[in-house]
């Protein structure tokens, strides 16, 4: 029987690409008789960004046009829903027309969702943009509406009055061409030239390697054949993170499915991210096939995607942000133990399959589902190796205090712990001779001026190395007074805080605190002890914006707690 070439499954899952009907546009002389809605998401109250809507408006009287509504409200926090309901409330206004900014940064995915909204509600609409925000507006407009007129002008925080006035005079004319022309003339100025996905992924779910693969029938026999090619077709599409994939044949993915009785088809995570796409259940098994885990690792996987399913969790945004964090996961209990996931000494580096493979697999999911890929639909300015993989564990028998599971479970219960978070940053103390010094070292690492958390309180994780937990735990801290400490010790003077880093999103309790802390409670500051021994411990400061830890319990499709991965085998 002649060999054939095993097809591969292709890992974007289905894109059900809508093309929205553009609003019919009205003539020049409609516009001067109508009503133009300025839409500003709050970016446009920084720097001299206003000057965009204060250019385009000096234009509009220019040409007669006078009659100006706007609206200023921020669009984080808000998920598609919401952002429909908002276009909703601003259509009563009837507008002719509508000019929206202003997508630069970590807003940008959102406010797409609201330029569609409003066209789809009749409303012309012009959204404006800028680097780096501008890819990605590109990208959510490919996948949820396949045209808009998006504006990009290249401006950034230190650009001048001047500088913006006329990069906006340099689009003027496509920004009124794209208020009042129909046809295909608009149909030109909606296209969107975007870099990937050219091909969308097809309906029967596999990947068109045989057309883009010269194959050799004989070569099939040899032992790893044509890995480098395959490999090279998934970095040139952009379905892989650059290191070598597994490529996820179906029978890899029915091996990868025999500790999952979830369905396939079960929905973990609600639409998000560019592509506007769930996460599926089998879509976390083919990147857990592409990141080389082992199958009795899906459970976990799927307690992760639960965890960041939480409306809590902000995933929509904080799958898209120029923050350089990662998802990161901590296993606590005793399925970690099982599976080899690591707390042990260099548990956050190389060596260590179970935990660079189940971290690896998560952040295949968000890349190739969501489609946010560095570089291209992703805002991250400079990203981090925590976007590679960032999983680790609790050891019991390293602990000296209760560990995450049985705070908010017990010892048999095992969960996942997921933050969005930088990676680990070093905290070094190999003099103090007693647990209060220590703890002034590592109260001092818990925030700088440069961390999201000196203008966004949160969540941060401080991770102990055996040697430092022994010396707090023998100079009497509990780990509620670790947590106690670090709340009340770990602060900003508030002039040091004020206009720099980036706008801050504090509890409204917090308004007229000095200084200004860095966590809402004890209860943000989550104490582990992980590594080996010696003086290197470190923190893991949050990305926190609208964005907490979530704690999820590994469990069986009915919700029994597991206590063994062998209760999830079929």
């Amino acid at each position: 029987m002649a060999l054939q070439f095993n097809s591969i499954l292709d890992p974007r899952g289905y894109q059900e690409r809508r093309k929205i009907t553009l609003a019919p546009r009205v003539s020049l002389e409609e516009l001067k008789t109508g009503k133009i809605l300025f839409y500003n998401n709050t970016k446009l109250g920084f720097c001299n960004y206003y000057t965009v809507f204060d250019r385009i408006k000096e234009h509009l009287r220019e040409l007669g046009i006078e009659n100006f509504v706007e609206y200023t409200e921020t669009v984080r926090g808000k998920d598609a829903g919401k952002l429909k309901e908002y276009a909703q409330m601003l259509a009563k206004e009837k507008p002719s027309a509508a000019i929206v900014a202003f997508g630069d940064m970590g807003t940008s995915s959102s406010t797409t969702v609201l330029s569609i909204a409003l066209e789809e509600l009749g409303i012309p609409t012009v959204y404006m943009t800028a680097p780096p925000g501008t890819g990605i507006t590109e990208g959510v407009g490919v996948y949820r509406a396949g045209h808009l007129c998006l504006c990009s002008v290249d401006i950034y925080q230190a650009s001048t009055v001047e500088e913006i006035e006329a990069e906006v005079d340099k689009k003027w004319d496509y920004i009124i061409r794209s208020l009042t022309t129909n046809g295909k003339e608009l149909e030109e100025l909606a296209r969107i030239d975007f870099k990937m996905d050219k091909i969308p992924p097809r309906a029967d779910g596999l990947l068109p390697l045989t057309e883009n693969l010269s194959v050799e029938e004989e070569m099939l026999l040899e032992p790893g054949a044509y890995l480098e090619e395959i490999n090279d077709f998934f970095n040139q599409e952009h379905i892989s993170d650059g290191l070598p994939i597994i490529p996820p044949t179906r029978a890899r993915y029915e091996r990868m499915m025999e500790y999952c009785p979830f369905p396939e088809d079960m929905v973990l995570c609600s639409a998000s991210g560019p592509s506007g796409k769930e996460v599926t259940v089998k879509d976390a098994a083919i990147a857990a096939v592409m990141a080389g885990c082992k199958p009795n690792a899906m459970p976990v996987l799927i307690a992760v995607f639960k965890a960041l399913n939480s409306p809590l969790y902000n995933l929509n945004q904080s799958v898209t942000t120029s923050h350089p964090g990662g998802n990161m996961v901590i296993v606590s209990g005793p399925i970690a133990r099982e599976l080899g996931i690591s707390g042990r000494q260099g548990c956050q580096g190389p060596g260590y399959p179970a935990n660079a493979t189940i971290g690896r697999a998560v952040n295949l999911v968000i890349m190739n589902i969501f489609r946010s890929v560095p570089g291209i639909c992703d805002l991250d300015c400079i990203a981090s190796q925590a976007e590679f993989t960032y999983c680790f564990a609790e050891e019991p028998d390293l602990a000296q205090w209760n560990m995450i599971n049985e705070d908010h479970f017990d010892s048999e219960t095992t969960t996942v712990y997921v933050l969005k978070a930088e990676p680990i940053h070093d905290i070094i103390d190999f003099l103090s001779l007693d647990g209060h010094d220590l703890l002034d070292t590592i109260t001092h690492c818990c925030t700088t001026l440069g961390s999201n958390n000196a203008y966004m309180p949160g969540p941060l994780v401080v991770c102990l190395t055996p040697d430092h937990g022994m010396m707090l735990k023998k100079s009497g801290y509990t780990k509620e007074m670790i947590q106690e400490h670090i709340h009340t010790y770990v602060y900003h003077e508030v002039p040091m805080v004020r206009n720099r880093g980036l706008v801050p999103v504090r509890p409204a309790s917090f308004a007229n605190r000095h200084p200004m802390p860095v966590t809402r409670t004890p209860k943000d500051v989550e104490v582990v002890v992980i590594g080996g021994r010696g003086g290197h411990s470190g923190v893991i400061l949050p990305w926190a914006l609208h964005s907490e830890g979530i704690v999820e319990p590994v469990a069986l499709p009915d919700g029994t707690i597991a206590k063994s991965i062998e209760e999830f085998k079929k």
